[in-house]
């Protein structure tokens, strides 16, 4: 899903190359970068699939992360030890940004106990929407183009979810607010995170993540069954290719053609997302709620498109002797 991919393309790891190359290097970026896109498109489904097997969604993401963790930490260690060095300014944040970033994740895969996967990948999908009103907020001139972008978005939702078809309240309104917890993670990284290597934010954010699901289990009392090899095969899928493996090819991405190339492959994700839920989970649109879903994705590529424009937010600069060697 976004969030997922938003997870780890907002660290920086170097600049994309020139505009209009079309390097070896560009050719294979976007390659790797479809392929990563299609492996995050899979992950809501997953879950979902996931859920109807019965296992808790809690639990199912502590699984997740813990396993991921282990991956990435395990990994580092072995092939580039000196990366999981980190200043204390960049394990802080990296919590708080982790914190912000499981709320979403948690908010997200609960809603999908009341929610179709495609519905609410598509209502979440408009997240660029809430950023480009944060920037208004903090300065940044509300165009007319903002208000058409907004009206898309609003008439998708209102054929999506009022006017197309019968849709949980609630599961919206969990939607809402993994929208909303989802700021939290992507200013902090912004502000506080775009200096450092992606790879080392990376471990430290997903072991924060990991420590977050563990927490709530905790509090939430949720006993332990067996998920069964249906479920162990999913939380494998969630762990390895969902969690190591695209932090590994979101690198090779990012470092090829820049993160806002790789945002505007969203709504393709968002697209793939809906395929997978009709094909293999049996989901169902009504054409009204197809229409809906094509304003949004419409909405969503006019708004990446705006939030790459955006100078509103400056990154924050750490004192030279606080970044962490990229060597």
């Amino acid at each position: 899903m976004t969030a997922e991919k938003a997870l780890l393309r907002s660290p920086s790891v170097g600049a994309p190359p020139p505009a209009g190359t079309t390097s070896p290097a560009t050719w294979k970026g976007w390659g790797v970068a479809l392929f990563t896109t299609l492996c995050f498109s899979s992950l809501p489904p997953v879950i979902k699939y996931a859920i109807l097997l019965g296992i808790d969604p809690t639990i199912l993401l502590a699984l997740r992360y813990v396993g991921g963790a282990l991956l990435l930490a395990g990994t580092m260690a072995i092939f580039a030890p000196h990366r999981l060095r980190a200043e204390r300014s960049l394990i802080y944040f990296a919590v708080i940004a982790g914190l912000g970033y499981a709320a979403t994740v948690l908010l997200f895969s609960w809603s999908l106990t009341r929610l179709d996967t495609s519905v609410a990948s598509m209502t979440f999908s408009l997240n660029p929407l809430l950023v480009l009103g944060i920037l208004a907020f903090k300065g940044e001139k509300f165009t007319y183009r903002n208000v058409i972008r907004l009206a898309l978005g609003i008439t998708g939702v209102y054929l999506l979810i009022g006017a197309g078809g019968q849709v949980d309240l609630t599961g919206i309104l969990m939607i809402v607010a993994a929208m909303f917890s989802m700021q939290v993670y992507l200013f902090t990284i912004q502000w506080r995170l775009a200096q450092y290597d992606a790879r080392t934010v990376g471990v430290y954010l997903v072991s924060a993540i990991a420590v977050a699901m563990l927490g709530v289990w905790l509090v939430q009392g949720t006993a332990w069954h067996n998920p069964g090899w249906q479920g162990w095969l999913a939380v494998g899928w969630l762990a390895v290719i969902g969690t190591f493996l695209v932090q590994l090819t979101m690198v090779v991405s990012l470092r090829s053609i820049g993160s806002g190339q790789m945002a505007l492959l969203n709504p393709l994700e968002t697209l793939l997302t809906v395929t997978w839920s009709v094909l293999f989970l049996s989901e169902h649109l009504t054409a009204v709620q197809w229409v809906g879903g094509s304003f949004i994705l419409v909405s969503v590529l006019l708004a990446i498109q705006r939030v790459r424009r955006a100078k509103a937010v400056k990154v924050y600069k750490a004192p030279r002797a606080q970044q962490i060697s990229r060597g």
